[in-house]
This record gives structure tokens, sequence and C-alpha cells, in this order.
């Protein structure tokens, strides 16, 4: 695909010229014949790097950067103008440009600047790809266990992260659905593109929209600045939909439209926006029973349930549960100084006993807690676990129940036994 670039110049020769040049290099180009001008073309449309005049009428160069860079962050800026000097090529590059060219120039000089701009993102790109795959390897690893349901679910993930079907992953809380969702992006082809996650219902019903599809400056109370939202600022990339399954109703058929339209409408306009993002979405409920109870839209289901994963629980994978055990027993001990804390043997026979209820997290936060119970004693023992169910009072005996208290009441705890 072409380079995309975006020629502002207020002298319609001078812009016609370097237009055709720059076509005639192999690149895709669209002008403007001012910043104004130019910053209604960006509203809908996507560039990889804008040349711009310095001075112009209604808006200069430097006006229309900083407005740009604003919304688009990555947004690559080439400054032309007459009036070179010292001064406003250190103001030009200091508020974000790339390069700057002074008037008169040749084609092969602009030519170089913008071969030598793109090397560069090209460059970035590929270091950012070479992060993003360590950062793979690593997540990978926190993805524990050798249980045939486990195994099932790895295999899952390498079967659908090539593509870019939607993906619903299922299981109950603490299961491990956001480390399946960040595998799924890691291992695609889109592993170099932007990976953006929300909480569906962390987010207050009235921001959702906003949030998710952007919005135009007055289209509501405090909307100072048009802003993008995380369909436009994930495009080409993947974004996660974390408990989809708490989406206000009446942003389910907007959320239907780009699934199957690719296409967006920001809040407050009617112009609309072509996005190309990759769908992950989560849920610890029963869908199908929400959709019974006209709680989710049943069109909505079926386009994001092309390739549903479920993650089983503990319950249902427990030869896992030594493994997990283990390794969040080091984590710890390595972040606490701990090296030489063990398991005792009858603390294992309960750990391989316990329900888990609370699945991974249950096991990582308890681990974390017995640890820090266990003080200076070498091993861990039964009464630093203190297995109990969820819904059951503690027995009075001095040790708070797992799942129902915070680490600061751990961490205070500790101190009131240590004194």
């Amino acid at each position: 695909m072409s380079k995309r670039i975006l020629l502002v110049e207020d002298e319609n020769q001078m812009r016609a010229i370097l237009s055709e040049s720059l076509q005639a290099m192999g690149y895709d180009t669209q002008e403007a014949k001012d910043g104004v001008h130019a910053t209604e073309i960006l509203e809908t449309q996507t560039f990889d790097l804008v040349i711009t005049d310095l001075k112009m009428p209604r808006m200069d160069g430097l006006a229309l950067m900083s407005t740009t860079l604003k919304k688009f962050p990555n947004m690559g800026f080439l400054i032309i103008t007459a009036y070179g000097t010292i001064e406003s090529a250190v103001d030009a590059l200091q508020s974000g440009a790339f390069d700057f060219l002074t008037k008169p120039f040749s084609i092969s000089q602009l030519g170089t600047r913008v071969q030598r701009f793109f090397e560069f993102t090209d460059l970035k790109q590929a270091n950012q790809g070479l992060r993003r795959k360590i950062t793979s390897l690593q997540r990978s690893r926190k993805i524990v266990g050798q249980s045939p349901n486990l195994v099932h679910v790895l295999e899952q993930i390498d079967m659908v992260a090539k593509s870019d079907a939607p993906v619903l992953v299922q299981g109950e809380s603490g299961t491990g659905k956001e480390l399946v969702a960040n595998s799924i992006h890691e291992s695609s082809d889109r592993a170099d593109k932007p990976y953006l996650k929300i909480n569906c219902s962390a987010i207050p019903e009235t921001l959702v929209e906003s949030i998710l599809f952007g919005h135009e400056k007055g289209a509501f109370t405090n909307a100072v600045t048009t802003r993008q939202g995380l369909f436009e600022e994930a495009n080409n990339g993947t974004l996660l939909l974390d408990e989809i399954s708490e989406m206000p109703i009446q942003l389910q058929a907007k959320l239907l439209r780009v699934l199957q339209e690719h296409t967006l409408t920001r809040v407050g306009s009617s112009k609309e926006i072509s996005v190309d993002v990759r769908i992950i979405a989560t849920t610890n409920r029963n869908i199908e029973t929400l959709i019974a109870e006209g709680g989710f839209r049943s069109d909505l289901y079926y386009r994001l349930n092309v390739f549903p994963i479920t993650i089983p629980p503990i319950r249902e994978r427990r030869e896992d549960i030594q493994l997990l055990v283990k390794h969040f027993l080091g984590t710890f001990r390595k972040k606490y100084g701990f090296e030489e804390k063990e398991i005792s043997p009858e603390a294992w026979e309960a750990i391989l006993k316990y329900d888990w209820p609370g699945n991974v997290r249950e096991i990582e936060n308890l681990l974390e807690r017995a640890i820090l119970y266990s003080g200076s004693e070498t091993q861990l023992k039964t009464s630093h676990f203190h297995f109990q169910p969820r819904h059951s009072d503690p027995k009075s005996n001095g040790v708070l129940e797992v799942g129902s208290v915070s680490m600061e009441e751990v961490e205070k705890h500790v101190i009131f036994k240590t004194l």
C-alpha cells in the first residue's frame, strides 16, 4: 500500500508541482490549500505524513501541527517555508516536526527528506514489533498449565490468532480471559499494531459511547475538543472489549454496525469514518441467558461468537493446580526476598483438595497473602492459607478469610503479628 501524504500549501502552482512530483515517486497525495482546509480533511482521512508550508493564511503550519498532534500523536510532519531561520527551524522541531526544509529546494531534496522519514518510521515500527514479540513471550509464560483442557485452549489460540475473526472468550472470573486475549493479539499479524482495552463494566454508561466511538467538540457538556475513540485509536490493530455482557443495550447496535460495515460516526457527528479493528470480547456471564432476558442483542452475539473460546475453571483442570502454585510461589518469594520459603506437606494436601472458586486469580492472591502472613517462618503452613468457602463466616482465630480482605488489611495483620 502506498504511503499517504497530505500536502498543505497556499500557493496553487507550488502545491501542484509538489503533489505531481511526490506521486511520481510512488506516494499517494492529497492536497489542502491551507491549515483550516487540512484540518477538515484530517477529520475523515488518515495520513502517514503531512508536508506543510509554515506561513499560510487562516492557520499557519505550526498551529496546524499543534492541533493535529493532539489528536494524532504519531502523525509525521515536514515543515517547508521561504522564511527559513534558525529560530523557526528550532520551533518546528521542538513542536514535533520530523524535519525542516527551506525554499527554494529541489525535488530531489524533498524526496530525500520524505524517504528519510519513512525509513525512520519503518525502523521504529520494526523495533516496536520486536518489543511486542518479547512481551508476547513473557505473556505466554503467564498461561501456566498442561492439562488437556488448557492445552485445548492453547490450540484454539493458535488456530484463530492469524485470522481477523472476532473472538468471544468466556469463563468464570479469575480464569485468565485477558491473558488469552493478550496471547491472541500477540500471536496475530496485528501484533505490531495498537492493542487497546476497555472494561465495559467499569465505565459509566454515559461515557462508554464517547470512549469507544469518539466525539466532536460541543457534542455534549465538557466536550471542549474533538477526540478520537478507541476504535479509531486501535485502527489496524485489536480492541479488547472486556465484560462485553455489561455493555448498555442501546450501544450494542452501534457496535454491531462497526463489526458489519467497519465504519463509525463520532458522537455529535454524521460523518462516517472507516476503521479496521479486530475485536476480542470477554465475558463471565451466560450471554444466551441475557438474550432471553432482553439484556443482550442476539445479532451482536452471533457476530462476536464467530470463534468462541471457553476457559475451564480450576476445578475442571485440577492437574494444573500444583504448577500454578509453584509458579506464583516462585514469583512472590523473589518479590519479597523470601527465597527459602517452602510449602509444608499438610498445606500441599489442603491446596490440592481446595476447589478454588476464584480460579487462577485466587491462587495468585492466596499465595501472596500466605507469604506475608508467614513472616519470618520458612515454611508455609495450612494456617497461613486458611481455606474457607467464600460465603462462610471466618472463624475467630485471628486469620482473615481468603478472598475477603485487601492487601492493605493483610499488611496490617502482619505488622500486628510482628509486634
